[in-house]
């Protein structure tokens, strides 16, 4: 991989890890685009690269609210901060249940298969459209809340279903107010991030050779600083009820993913 390559894909990943048109399924698209020839275990290492970079970028942008949440953790008056420690710990099961039980079917979906990810824009499209809709509240997110926003957090595991776009609008259906929609939304995700990666190299299944180092690099970079710009872009769009622009977006990236896929047989 070049390190132009490297760095559009980072580009793309920081964008999309938080603005709600799915990471997982623009780096596939990319992928395809650029035509980037990597064997399984060196795009694995690559997305493993750059996914760490949009998780250090959210530990940034809300290291006050982890702070609260480790301080939840490891008190024993049973506060707010408890509670909300207690709600991401909940949001966090059903995801990594499929990512532990259904390791290899998952894999299998990222293997350019983008009929499917075109598909899965447009239910990602709807989503934000009936979420944009939705009327604006003050609640805060319940324990029964947290396990739902957690499931589809596990849908979103699909490529082409936005994780940010999935939860937030999950949120929002049920009622949540907007702000401490996206702030959820970001937060529930981190320690899965971290999770993943640990996985993944623990079980020995990248490689990695000192030629990758410099595109390894540029595309850290790029997807950090961009994940900085998009988490914080994107904490505003909400709270000002703009996803339906987003809606747009992935339907005509949808539209044209399949069309793609049909033209070029």
């Amino acid at each position: 991989m070049s390190i132009l390559e490297a760095i559009i894909l980072g580009i793309v990943q920081g964008l999309t890890e938080f603005l709600p048109v799915s990471s997982s399924g623009h780096l596939v698209l990319a992928n395809e685009m650029l035509n980037t020839e990597l064997d399984p275990d060196k795009s694995l290492l690559m997305t493993v690269v750059l996914h760490f970079a949009t998780a250090l970028s959210t530990v940034v942008v809300f290291r006050k609210d982890l702070a609260k949440i480790f301080k939840g953790l490891f008190q024993f008056n049973w506060n707010d901060d408890a509670k909300f420690s207690v709600k991401i710990i909940l949001s966090m099961i059903p995801a990594a249940a499929v990512g532990v039980f259904f390791d290899d079917q998952i894999k299998a979906f990222f293997d350019g298969n983008v009929v499917l990810v075109g598909f899965m824009l447009l239910v990602t499209g709807i989503l934000l459209f009936l979420a944009d809709k939705a009327k604006k509240t003050e609640k805060e997110v319940s324990y029964s809340s947290a396990i739902i926003i957690g499931i589809s957090q596990a849908i979103a595991i699909l490529p082409g279903i936005s994780r940010s776009g999935a939860t937030i609008s999950t949120s929002v259906l049920l009622g949540v107010d907007r702000d401490r929609s996206a702030r959820f939304s970001f937060l529930m995700v981190v320690p899965l991030i971290f999770g993943a990666m640990a996985k993944d190299i623990m079980g020995a299944e990248i490689s990695f050779d000192s030629s990758d180092i410099v595109p390894l690099s540029a595309g850290f970079i790029t997807a950090f600083v961009t994940g900085l710009a998009a988490c914080t872009w994107m904490i505003a769009l909400v709270k000002r009820a703009k996803l339906k622009y987003f809606s747009f977006y992935c339907f005509a990236v949808g539209i044209a993913a399949l069309t793609f896929t049909m033209i070029n047989g």
